[in-house]
């Protein structure tokens, strides 16, 4: 069984920083596409990032372009999101997915396994 725990989410404000941390137990981690979406109040499941099961093919939505940073350490099973210049319309709900491939998609039914969430807010 495939389970995820996230962390990192909280309060901060515009202009700062986070890092979110998703842990995968359970299968093969380093087989899989990791990625990022997010949900805010309202509003449909977004992408934000995805990076390949080897980490050499990366994409970002083109609102997190230059702020956000995505990385894979597969030794750990783990999944970073590096986030940087925070605004206020970046406050969602984060969740970690688990690709069905190898290869990094923008499309949520790509992805088999989801985390909880974690919530980011970002105040003006």
């Amino acid at each position: 069984q495939v389970q995820f725990v996230e962390s990192g989410g909280g309060l901060v404000q515009a202009g700062g920083s986070l890092r979110l941390v998703c842990t995968v137990s359970g299968g093969e981690f380093g087989f899989h596409a990791m990625a990022w979406f997010r949900q805010s109040a309202g509003r449909e499941r977004e992408f934000v990032a995805t990076i390949s099961a080897t980490g050499s093919n990366i994409n970002y939505s083109a609102s997190v372009k230059g702020r956000f940073t995505i990385s894979r350490e597969d030794g750990e099973n783990t999944v970073f999101l590096q986030m940087n210049g925070l605004k206020p319309e970046d406050t969602a709900v984060y969740y970690c997915a688990r690709g069905r491939s190898v290869l990094e998609y923008d499309d949520a039914y790509r992805y088999d396994y989801w985390g909880q969430g974690t919530q980011v807010t970002v105040s003006a």
